[in-house]
């Protein structure tokens, strides 16, 4: 018996994994995150199978289910959205799981980042622009940030940030962070990426705040700083420059 941490992806049902879509169809419990995990991901689970929405359920009771499928000797579909690894909250499953002695493995998913970027349109990693990527999040009600993780302290970098979960922090993100990238960096809001109501904002931060608020966004958003978003100008990758030789391009004789 082995429960499965499965990123589902951000919300496309075509964005799973071949692995995680299988296991899915084999499983005889499914168990998924309903609030950010379309019904239509797990539709495929086979005929008779547990599935049930954990989205209301507490820890002590998603771990329950997860025990009593142990102890029937079933496999376990545990659906999380994007990449488990990524804000799943799956750390403290697997320490329940671990003190239990219940076996559990993970399939990657589309982030939602990457997701997100994909509906831009755009590569993040500007040659000269940004070559970093920062994932983050603010902290709201949510646990705290650890020192040193501050928007301040990465936004020194002056790298793409990624921040998560955070919408509602908007005016924080543009305090902090409007003196250190300008108040005309561009920014970009993705809002559901992957459903049907997809929307996409781009702004500054002097202005975005507005435009969210306009579209009456309050959750399920990821937010995009950083000048890689919009470059004026940049150079050619070296990767494919023709005096860039290497061991699959060495230098040709004259």
């Amino acid at each position: 018996m082995t429960v499965h941490f499965i990123g589902a992806g951000p919300g496309d049902p075509d964005l799973i994994t071949v692995k995680g879509r299988r296991l899915i169809e084999t499983c005889p419990v499914c168990l998924y995150a309903g609030s950010l995990v379309p019904a239509a991901i797990v539709a495929c689970a086979p005929a008779g199978a547990r599935v049930r929405d954990t989205a209301p359920l507490t820890l002590d009771e998603i771990v329950d289910e997860i025990a009593a499928a142990h102890a029937a000797g079933q496999d376990v579909a545990r659906v999380h959205s994007g990449d488990p690894s990524l804000y799943g909250a799956i750390a403290e499953q697997i320490r329940r799981l671990a003190e239990l002695g219940i076996p559990y493995a993970i399939v990657p998913g589309v982030p939602a980042f990457a997701a997100a970027a994909a509906a831009l349109g755009q590569e993040l990693t500007i040659p000269e622009v940004s070559q970093t990527v920062i994932l983050t999040r603010t902290a709201m009600k949510s646990s705290a940030m650890p020192e040193g993780e501050d928007l301040e302290t990465l936004g020194r970098s002056g790298a793409t940030l990624a921040i998560h979960l955070s919408v509602r922090n908007l005016l924080e993100v543009e305090r902090r962070l409007s003196p250190l990238y300008g108040a005309d960096c561009p920014v970009v809001v993705a809002y559901r990426v992957g459903w049907p109501d997809q929307l996409i904002l781009r702004g500054t931060l002097s202005d975005i705040r507005d435009r969210v608020r306009a579209a009456k966004i309050t959750r399920t958003a990821l937010i995009f700083v950083g000048r890689a978003l919009a470059p004026a100008h940049f150079p050619d990758s070296a990767l494919y420059d023709a005096a860039h030789v290497h061991v699959l391009r060495p230098r040709r004789r004259a």
